[in-house]
């Protein structure tokens, strides 16, 4: 595999580490700051959401100028955004970081995972693209529950300047490492977002707001509900970040491995599973070691819809896949936005830090139901298109001589 790769992967593992650090610091942060819980919860909805409308404008953007400087652009924005989101005054300010770095997201694995697939030969793309999202994975084992550590100890400035530096090292090994490569050419945006006309593409993308978004609702304010609940001490935080991450890891590949072989019953497994696990958090999260293992499950639950649902996406989107593919990275984190907002309220509602569980259990079950549905329409369609193919074609008429 190339050494460029590596500098992929790095820039992914500083974004995966950004994007879901900040749940572990949220009391910290609400603290500094003179705000409620639910208040710094707009840190995780803020991040979510400029994900969502950064996905598509950067990679439309990014057709524009060549694959390699838009990537350098991407990472250079993510350092800035973590930047001010250090030295941020006053909590608006730390929001807007947080929106500035969002805004690289979506692009950057998009645009990325092209680039990836274009460095090696046809048969290892699907393994280098599996590498770079390899570092996001890993954020979550390594880079979040150390974030979270140093957050705790030094101040969760530090996480974000160290964040910072991590963007600073992906841009310099695309700057160094990946070769130059042509702007896409033909490209039209009229092709692309016809791909948003099919039903199949859209329920897809409606599954995984919901679906994803039952994972954030719980795990967005886990740090008080742990230590408030739990009774979990607040440097425990750190390795029960760990046992999230290694369960969204075993979870991605196990979906992985099913979403080629049996892509529908993969997803009516994870979602059903995470529906229930996610109810009977309500339960587990005032036992620590059964609130520790259900922790793990949402995990691994929630990402083994990761490749299903993106794979589903592809499949539909005829010809065009580009646009939505970034689209439903997008999707990912409005489920996440809608979540962590629908926790807060619930939160703030005098409803206890175990109701956004709730809230997950019924996102995730409504994801369960698009899922069926969508498999309905498909066998429709099918049937529909297996009686066609029967139907007797009318004769031509018999020509007439004169």
């Amino acid at each position: 595999m190339p050494l460029a790769l590596l500098a992929l992967a790095i820039g992914a593992f500083g974004i995966g580490t950004t994007e879901f650090v900040i749940m572990g610091l949220l009391p910290e942060v609400a603290a500094d700051f003179g705000v409620t819980v639910p208040t710094a919860g707009l840190l995780v909805t803020g991040y979510a959401l400029g994900v969502v409308a950064g996905a598509p404008v950067m990679t439309v953007l990014g057709t524009k100028v060549s694959r390699k400087r838009m990537l350098m652009l991407l990472m250079g924005l993510f350092i800035a955004g973590n930047l001010l989101s250090a030295a941020a005054p006053v909590f608006g300010v730390m929001l807007t970081g947080r929106i500035v770095a969002s805004l690289a997201h979506g692009a950057f694995f998009g645009i990325g995972s092209v680039v990836a697939a274009g460095l090696v030969a046809p048969e290892k793309r699907a393994g280098a693209i599996a590498l770079m999202f390899t570092g996001l994975t890993v954020a979550n084992v390594v880079g979040v529950p150390l974030g979270t550590f140093i957050g705790q100890n030094a101040g969760w400035r530090t996480t974000f300047v160290v964040v910072a530096g991590l963007g600073v090292l992906g841009l310099l090994g695309v700057a160094r490492l990946v070769p130059d490569m042509p702007k896409p050419e033909g490209v039209r945006l009229r092709h692309e977002l016809a791909a948003f006309k099919n039903a199949q593409v859209l329920l897809a993308m409606a599954m995984t707001v919901l679906g994803f978004g039952g994972v954030f609702a719980a795990v967005t304010y886990v740090a008080p509900m742990m230590t408030e609940v739990a009774g979990f001490a607040g440097s425990s935080v750190t390795w029960l970040l760990v046992l999230f991450g290694l369960g969204m890891v075993a979870g991605n590949l196990i979906g992985g491995r099913f979403a080629d072989r049996a892509l529908m019953p993969m997803l009516y497994v994870s979602l059903g599973g995470l529906t229930l696990v996610l109810a009977l958090f309500t339960v587990t999260a005032h036992h620590k070691v059964a609130a520790a293992l259900t922790l793990v499950l949402i995990g691994a639950l929630g990402f083994a819809t990761v490749p299903p649902l993106q794979k589903r996406v592809l499949d539909h989107a005829h010809g065009a896949p580009t646009l939505a593919s970034a689209v439903n990275i997008g999707a990912f984190n409005l489920g996440n936005a809608l979540a962590a907002w629908l926790g807060g309220l619930v939160i703030a509602a005098g409803l206890g830090y175990t109701a956004p569980n709730w809230v997950g259990a019924l996102l995730a079950g409504s994801a369960l139901l698009l899922a069926f549905l969508s498999a309905a329409l498909q066998r429709r369609d099918e049937t529909r298109g297996a009686r066609a193919a029967q139907e007797p074609r009318p004769a031509a008429p018999e020509p007439v001589h004169l």
